[in-house]
């Protein structure tokens, strides 16, 4: 019996030109960073030849090609693990919609798990190749690359997306004041809603030609967002949040909506200095940069929403607990 833990992810500019429609004609680039927010997989061998899943709900099964979690099928496919076996995902938020990337934890998640399950040794570089291709090329999914790769590495990192689809992770090196300044100033509030993002990734994706002066705005804000975030600017930093929302409003249709620009609202009534949705917006969390001494203010304007407290996570993907019966 093994599983693994793989973190969520915060996006804090450049989403949007980690799809292949952007990357494909000149770099893409983001500022991402994991979160102590996980989701678990679980894969323990079973006495007979079934396969047993359970998420959100419960699959027992013969055969992987009978699978219908198409992520967890994809995944057994290509590390090669067949019958008698049972697989459980769990999540420390809701597994689909929040924005936080939660889709590709799963998948990053369920291959390290299936990955050392076989003995085999699987690094962040691979396990995020292979769940871009699991979600991408086998799935169809219209996403983009940030998600699998900030799972895999954890940290907090500025990842460029090449048009050879190479990918390039550099770590963003924070001190313990850094670490600790930013968790102070960046605040999680749950919009009440959760919304499919493939539906509005797929519209920005189809937009990409149109759309690519805004895409190469929110490109534009990656290094300063990083030079923000390493000196401590939290004034800066708020700014390019709310830049950040203002251009990825005009990408796509359902990317905000009335109640979420009244929870925008909300925020810089509380003193926000910024604000964005986080992943492909419609729903899910909304990221607030708080300048120092506005916290409660903050929280009395957001009192009819959810807060979810969060630290940096230093670790990607990783295996927690293994196992070994003999015999």
């Amino acid at each position: 019996m093994l599983i693994s833990q793989t973190p969520l992810r915060i996006s804090l500019a450049g989403g949007g030109t980690d799809l292949a429609a952007y990357y494909s004609e000149k770099p893409g680039a983001v500022l991402s960073t994991a979160i102590d927010k996980f989701v678990y997989v679980i894969v323990n061998p079973r006495f007979d030849d079934r396969i047993v899943l359970g998420y959100t709900r419960k699959e027992i099964v013969d055969d992987v090609a009978e699978i219908e979690h198409e992520l967890i099928r994809a995944a057994m496919e290509k590390t090669g693990v067949g019958r008698g076996v049972e697989v459980v995902t769990i999540a420390d938020i809701p597994s689909e919609g929040s924005g936080l990337g939660s889709s590709s934890s799963v998948t990053v998640g369920l291959l390290h798990a299936l990955h050392a399950y076989r003995g085999t040794e699987a690094g962040p570089e691979r396990l995020a190749r292979e769940a871009c291709e699991i979600e991408i090329d086998i799935c169809g999914k219209p996403i983009g690359k940030q998600d699998q790769y900030i799972a895999a590495y954890g940290g907090m990192r500025h990842i460029d997306f090449l048009p050879d689809e190479s990918v390039r992770v550099e770590d963003v090196e924070l001190d313990r004041d850094a670490r600790r300044g930013f968790g102070e100033r960046m605040r999680l509030f749950y919009t009440n809603s959760v919304r499919k993002a493939e539906d509005i990734l797929r519209e920005q994706r189809d937009n990409t030609h149109s759309k690519r002066s805004a895409l190469d705005g929110i490109r534009s804000l990656v290094a300063p967002a990083r030079r923000a975030v390493e000196d401590g600017n939290y004034d800066m930093l708020g700014q390019l949040l709310d830049e950040n929302w203002r251009i990825k409003r005009e990408l796509a249709g359902g990317i905000s909506n009335p109640e979420i620009d009244e929870m925008v609202e909300r925020a810089r009534s509380g003193g926000a200095t910024g604000c964005k949705l986080c992943g492909a917006g419609g729903g899910g969390f909304l990221l607030t940069c708080c300048p120092r001494g506005s916290e409660e203010r903050l929280s009395q304007a957001m009192s009819g929403y959810r807060e979810l407290p969060f630290a940096l996570e230093r670790s990607g993907s990783r295996i927690i607990f293994e196992l070994e019966r003999d015999g």
